[in-house]
């Protein structure tokens, strides 16, 4: 994570594939979706909170147009947004190797 010069506010990038196409660039690579953000006691090594995004409804349901109003939209993408479903209990974390290109971005396409 980068620090962006507000004491204890850091920020940081995660790249993933949230659906395969058919005709996709990459069709070896699998899908990462959900994904579970975990927040880590490094000290304790537990897991103290976290959340599950969903790239689409988690329910399933597909929207058949665009939202009418700024207001629906962010219902939408709260709607994508769980305050649960976070590894609990121990949990550990292992290094990454950071890609110098993009520092700050953790990049799934090429976990093993």
């Amino acid at each position: 994570m980068a620090a962006t010069g507000v004491p204890r506010e850091f920020v940081a990038g995660v790249r993933f594939r949230a659906w395969s196409p058919p005709s996709a660039l990459h069709p070896t690579i699998g899908i990462h979706a959900p994904l579970v953000f975990d927040v880590v006691d490094a000290w304790a090594s537990r897991a103290i909170g976290g959340c599950t995004y969903h790239v689409s409804h988690p329910g399933g349901r597909n929207y058949a147009t665009f939202p009418v109003n700024a207001n629906e939209a962010e219902a939408r993408r709260v709607a994508r947004f769980w305050s649960h479903g976070h590894t609990p209990g121990p949990i550990a974390v292992r290094d990454e190797p950071v890609n110098p290109a993009h520092p700050s971005t953790l990049d799934l396409r090429w976990q093993p």
